[in-house]
């Protein structure tokens, strides 16, 4: 029988002899053992491979990102300036309050404190965080109170190393150095809220956006870019670099028709009156200046207004977040009669031909007055405008009807938009059958009267008699007014009459400044070619007996207006004054418009001031 030699690692080798007979195999347990073993051996390769073939390019990655965090980095929002190159609008630095998550320890007890420091309920800033977890990383901070005061930040810088994970970071605050002078036009920006979040996937939590004015309606020009950085940081969360991977693109700087200088010349003539004031280049449809009073300060916006004070601001019941100028309606009264004269001529209706007004006219059981008591005997066109009166119109609407002067109105632009670069602008109101059906009613015969001298319920805003009045003197074009500089002009359509029906408008009002019954005698100069209209608008309804404005409840006074034209040394100028509840547009709006030619071409000369 051959001998078998049999090699075991670990033990000395022998000479042994196979048996066959005394041969026994392996017992069951053992193999299984040796399975199990080969199992997990062949499992743990797999593995092995998996992680290191097929994820190791992912798990490489993330160890990378492990290591470095992305950041935004914050652009500057454009600048805005007058016409001149004035600041109207700047960025200066603002301190806020950040929390990051992960290095926070105690998240109730942070916002505790935080409250403490700010005054801002816990609960507010408790839904401030949470709703900001949706958007930020754990291990970026995230801003909860923007544009903390100076001196609360010199409490906080003491007692910051106590609370880890809260921080202080600088962004940006927006400020408006001519305060409430160009509130309207300009806006307010604030914390974007959660519908806005929602609708533009660009905003984080805390961002600053326009909410009202330009800074809402120029928002993605001004807002610009964010940029983004990398930080590296160590296993403790310090930084050992930090790279630029996009950077930020600042917003678009304005630059604005406006004149900081007329501006503030309208403020200081409108005084602590409810008004607006508008001046216009008619040719260009450049607005030179935009004042509404009572006005408010967008600084207090950019400055975390406070409930309180919100509410204040709101409820105030002179309104002074309204821009009256395109944002309020009023009754134009006789500054409407501009336009009645447009479709006198259009309807083929000669100039010459004159009406006997006896101070009222009878439809029916109501009597439709005149302005003036005793009437104006015999007048034509041109005497109805410059002595503006009532009757003329009464029986030229008559005649016309209300669907052809309704019609009319309308393609001269009122009970439209101008399309003004501002939010919110109103329509305003030319009544006709089809607003009366509307409502569920009639139309009255009465009304067309009404309507011929701006009553009733006919409504306009300043800033579409402005545009009126500037189609008038270049050439028919209606114009969007502009409040952007050298913005090339975009025409809105045409007026709808001759260009003899224009310059018969035009010379009728500067025959209302110059002529000795003209009711816009007081804007005359002999220095420069003008142009008006007076209107008073009537809040109530003219009784038998006439009280003077200071002997009315201020709510029941007049509104007067004043449109009006100016020329000299190749510069043309439209003005519109509107006065809330000032009474008589010659009396009260009419030294205010005067005033303002006085800024626009210097004072009158003194040898020829008198008339």
């Amino acid at each position: 029988m051959p001998r078998l030699h049999w090699y075991a690692k670990g033990f000395c080798t022998m000479n042994m002899e196979f048996d066959p007979e005394g041969y026994q195999p392996p017992r069951a347990g053992l193999v299984l053992l040796y399975a199990c073993v080969a199992f997990l051996f062949i499992v743990f390769l797999l593995r092995f491979w998996y992680l290191q073939v097929l994820r190791g390019a992912d798990y490489a990655r993330q160890a990378q990102e492990n290591r470095l965090h992305q950041e935004r980095i914050y652009s500057n929002r454009g600048l805005i300036f007058d016409r001149h190159g004035r600041v109207l609008a700047e960025n200066r630095p603002a301190y806020c309050i950040a929390v990051t998550a992960d290095d926070c320890p105690d998240i109730p007890a942070s916002l505790t404190q935080i409250s403490q420091w700010t005054d801002i309920p816990y609960d507010v800033l408790e839904a401030k965080f949470i709703q900001g977890r949706k958007q930020v990383p754990g291990f970026e901070a995230q801003l909860l109170v923007s544009d903390i005061p100076f001196d609360t930040l010199t409490q906080i810088e003491t007692e910051l190393p106590r609370w880890p994970g809260v921080s202080i970071l600088i962004r940006q605050r927006r400020h408006y150095p001519q305060g409430p002078l160009f509130s309207h036009i300009l806006g307010y920006v604030a914390e974007a809220n959660e519908k806005e979040l929602e609708a533009d996937k660009d905003l984080d939590l805390g961002d600053i956006v326009g909410k009202q004015g330009l800074e809402l309606r120029k928002e993605k020009e001004l807002r610009g870019s964010k940029g983004l950085q990398e930080l590296e940081v160590n296993a403790k969360g310090r930084q050992l670099a930090r790279t630029v991977k996009t950077p930020p693109v600042g917003g678009t700087n304005l630059a604005l028709s406006l004149d900081l200088d007329i501006q503030q010349a309208a403020a200081d003539i409108l005084g602590e009156e409810a008004g607006s004031i508008v001046v216009m280049e008619p040719e260009t449809g450049q607005l030179v200046a935009l004042l509404t009073k009572p006005a408010f300060d967008n600084n207090a916006f950019a400055a975390r207004l406070t409930h309180k004070e919100w509410e204040e601001l709101r409820t105030n019941p002179r309104h002074p977040l309204l821009n009256r100028a395109i944002q309020s309606v009023y009754p134009p009264g006789s500054v409407w009669k501009l336009m009645m004269a447009g479709l006198v001529l259009s309807e083929g209706i000669s100039p010459k031909e004159a009406v006997t007004c006896h101070g009222s006219i009878q439809m029916g059981n109501r009597t439709f007055r005149c302005w003036r008591a005793g009437g104006h005997g015999r007048v034509d066109l041109v005497q109805s405008l410059v002595q503006s009166c009532d009757v003329y119109y009464y029986q030229m609407a008559e005649r016309i009807g209300i669907d052809k002067l309704a019609a009319f109105a309308k393609k001269c632009g009122f009970g439209n938009v101008t399309g003004i670069d501002l939010p919110h602008e109103q329509r305003g109101l030319v009544p006709d059958r089809a607003w009366r059906r509307s409502r569920g009613e009639t139309w009255q015969r009465g009304e067309t009267l009404n309507v011929s001298i701006g009553q009733g319920s006919t409504l306009v805003t300043p800033i579409q008699l402005a545009s009126f009045v500037s189609s008038l003197l270049n050439g028919g074009k209606k114009l969007k007014p502009s409040l952007i500089a050298n913005e090339p002009p975009e025409i809105r359509g045409m007026l709808p009459m001759s260009d003899e029906a224009r310059n018969f408008i035009v010379d009728a009002m500067r025959q209302t400044v110059e002529g000795e019954r003209g009711t816009a005698k007081r804007i005359a100069r002999p220095d420069a070619v003008m142009g008006g209209k007076t209107g008073t608008a009537q809040v109530v309804r003219i009784g038998d007996v006439r009280l003077k404005s200071h002997q009315m409840a201020y709510e029941h006074r007049d509104h007067a207006w004043m449109a009006t034209w100016g020329a000299k040394n190749g510069k043309t100028y439209v003005v519109i004054v509107m006065l809330e509840h000032g009474g008589g547009g010659s009396s009260a709006a009419g030294p205010l418009a005067a005033a303002m030619y006085t800024k626009l071409f210097g004072p009158v000369p003194p040898k020829t001031a008198a008339r």
